[in-house]
């Protein structure tokens, strides 16, 4: 089971301040928000039920008010490949997280993924790296930042602007 991430440190005092630690690669949320993805029209008949997964939760600490959301944890390769797709919604509070125990870049499709989302991509220590909005549903398109991650959370469009989550800041793994 990949490790939760954990919250930067401080590093050792430069005269009376704390240096805090920074995110070593980050691709800077854009000033304005992407155009607005829609549902799928049509969703595909899910094949095989959703998987039962374990579920955490994700706190966003630097974010105002440190909002908090429940996730299913996709951290094998099953509910990794599988993640979202045939779902219809998704509660407002709630999201998917994808870990994976070493940090590398990620790449993520929405094929058969009926629901536009947010992706945010974390690296082990917790910050998040690059968020991309709005992805479109039902696309085989490969959407992913030049940062290394090891995890990907997924919520629903429009979720992060919406509370003011930006990359850069830090996130908190509650399993």
């Amino acid at each position: 089971r990949p490790s939760p991430a954990q919250a930067p440190t401080a590093s050792p005092s430069v005269g009376s301040a704390p240096v805090i630690e920074k995110p070593r690669c980050v691709v800077p949320s854009p000033p304005t928000p992407a155009p607005r993805a829609e549902p799928a029209r049509f969703c595909p008949a899910d094949p095989t039920g959703n998987l039962e997964l374990r579920r955490g939760h994700v706190a966003f600490v630097d974010a105002p008010g440190a909002p908090r959301v429940e996730v299913e944890l996709a951290d094998r390769p099953d509910s990794r490949e599988r993640g979202l797709m045939y779902r219809t919604g998704m509660p407002e509070q709630a999201g998917m997280l994808f870990s994976w125990p070493e940090e590398q870049p990620r790449s993520f499709w929405m094929h058969n993924t009926c629901i536009p989302l947010d992706m945010l991509f974390i690296d082990a220590r917790g910050f998040i790296v690059g968020i991309l909005e709005q992805v479109p549903v039902m696309n085989d398109a490969s959407r992913s930042i030049p940062c290394p991650a090891a995890h990907v959370l997924e919520l629903n469009a429009g979720w992060t602007r919406a509370r003011v989550v930006t990359a850069g800041q830090r996130i908190s793994i509650e399993p």
